[in-house]
């Protein structure tokens, strides 16, 4: 078992099936991310550095991508959510659209690639 895999297997069902399908998404598009840690975070990880976490919190569940410029390639069309520099807060009512999560994965992907 990973630390991500303990960190989801203690959530509530309806949380943890949304923090899931966010990771879910992120290995599908990059399948050679591995599960880890990301500044004392659960994550998944890409060529040794954090790709992004996904964590529940009391109001809502924070998006991390690691990356303030990966965040900003998709800040636009996240008018509607909750944003920091670093976090997007989603719910399980009202999740990232599929098509903006997936740019912002590669974006943060592409990120780590350039280096």
């Amino acid at each position: 078992m990973s630390e991500l895999s303990d960190y989801l297997e203690g959530l509530p069902a309806g949380r943890r099936e949304a923090i899931e399908r966010v990771y879910a998404r992120a290995r599908a598009l990059v399948p050679e991310a591995e599960d880890g840690v990301g500044y004392g975070m659960p994550a998944v990880r890409y060529r040794g550095s954090p790709l992004l976490s996904v964590m529940s919190a009391k109001g809502h569940i924070g998006l991390y991508p690691f990356s303030p410029p990966a965040l900003d390639t998709v800040r636009d069309e996240l008018a509607e959510f909750s944003l920091a520099k670093g976090t997007v807060r989603f719910s399980e009512d009202r999740p990232v659209p599929d098509d903006v999560l997936d740019r912002l994965v590669l974006a943060r992907r592409d990120e780590i690639d350039a280096r």
